[in-house]
């Protein structure tokens, strides 16, 4: 329980050079990556290139000669390998809530019979609010239901179920879902299973291929690091690609873009998913960001975030008036940890001030992450001392 403990430990984990991989400003605890990511080193100099050469030399033969124009499905691979994906099923473009619509209503219209939508009552606000769009838009009836009634919803209406919205992770305690299992119940119930990924992608080990998850969606700012409104991956398995009927489309996704045709033809694949011209440079960003977590291996981070996670709560143990909420079981937890303690808010101010960054779901929910990738022992140990001080 002491500082050179954790120095001790800092000193011999395998990931500690990672950090220097990113630009956190000195004296700062970055413990908000389940919000917001910090930027690697290499960002900005991804961003200067696209812009003073590619942009600037090139002009408008940046997208073929500096790849832009692949950008969206190159991206899309990457961050497949990242989510347990062979190549070919996702597409980077758009903001999560852009993805998330238009992956709901493919679903919905993968079995245009089945006229319940089932969504995560729990789940994020933008997940709810695009569920009940939705419904009105196809006429659907929408069930929202906690995560763990819902294998009883899909009893409930067997025969009815049709496309069926969670997040992987509760993003507000850190609760991490049986992704396998539940497809597999949704699948069972003749449903189409729709994930959202945003706490979970990069963050621990995906298997969407293996797991027969349908469509995917998750945002590129928070374990993926690719910056404030960095574009959305959707991921939609190859069985369904022929039948894959999306609601916002755009030429960057006509079977023959260049032909500038009255009507829309798909493209084969994946491409199809694609919409009208991406934002590129955030795109490029994205793209840069996700180095180190390439090379580091998102298992290795898991393993160590799982770890940094038991050592986070052995700390706890004796704070008074603290309670974590997160699930204690490594296998039903994502990377950040939920904490209860009164006036949330005004705590995570205090923390801040002191160069511990946080952040809190009022009123009493205090969200801390930690991402393996930059996130050390002693920045655990101090955060914690940090916390007893201002509760004190």
């Amino acid at each position: 329980m002491t500082r050179e403990w954790a120095e001790q430990e800092a000193a011999a984990d395998p990931l500690a050079a990672f950090a220097k991989d990113f630009l956190i400003p000195a004296g700062t605890l970055a413990l908000n990556g389940n919000s917001l990511g910090p930027p690697a080193v290499g960002v900005p100099v991804a961003l200067d290139d696209a812009v003073r050469r590619q942009w600037g030399e090139h002009l408008i033969r940046g997208w073929w000669d500096d790849g832009w124009w692949d950008a969206p499905e190159r991206v899309g691979d990457r961050i497949g390998r990242l989510i347990g994906a062979e190549p070919g099923q996702v597409v980077v473009g758009e903001s999560t809530s852009v993805q998330l619509f238009n992956g709901l209503t493919a679903a919905a219209r993968l079995v245009p019979r089945r006229r319940v939508l089932v969504a995560d009552a729990g789940n994020f606000p933008t997940d709810r609010y695009l569920a009940a769009s939705v419904a009105r838009l196809l006429g659907l009836r929408l069930v929202e239901t906690p995560m763990d009634a819902l294998p009883a919803v899909l009893d409930r209406y067997a025969g009815e179920v049709g496309a069926v919205l969670c997040g992987a992770v509760d993003f507000r305690t850190g609760e991490l879902w049986d992704v396998a299992g539940l497809t597999a119940a949704i699948r069972r119930a003749g449903g189409v299973a729709v994930w959202d990924l945003s706490h979970a992608a990069g963050a621990i080990p995906l298997r969407v291929d293996h797991d027969a998850v349908d469509l995917a969606v998750g945002c590129g700012y928070k374990y993926l690091s690719g910056g404030p409104g960095a574009p959305a991956f959707l991921y939609a398995a190859r069985r369904h690609h022929g039948d894959l009927d999306l609601a916002v489309t755009g030429w960057h996704g006509h079977a023959d873009p260049f032909a500038m045709t009255d009507a829309f033809v798909p493209a084969a694949g994946i491409a199809r998913a694609r919409t009208g011209t991406p934002h590129l440079l955030s795109l490029l960003a994205l793209e840069a960001a996700l180095e180190p977590l390439e090379e580091a291996g998102v298992a290795a981070v898991r393993d160590k975030s799982v770890r940094l996670a038991e050592y986070l709560f052995a700390l706890l143990a004796d704070l008074d008036g603290v309670e974590v909420v997160t699930p204690r079981a490594p296998d039903r937890r994502g990377n950040h940890v939920t904490l209860r303690l009164p006036d949330a808010v005004a705590v995570a101010e205090a923390l801040l001030r002191r160069g511990v960054v946080v952040d809190e779901r009022p009123p009493d929910l205090l969200r801390i992450c930690l991402n393996g990738l930059y996130v050390s022992w002693t920045d655990v140990y101090d955060a914690v001392a940090h916390l007893w001080e201002v509760l004190r």
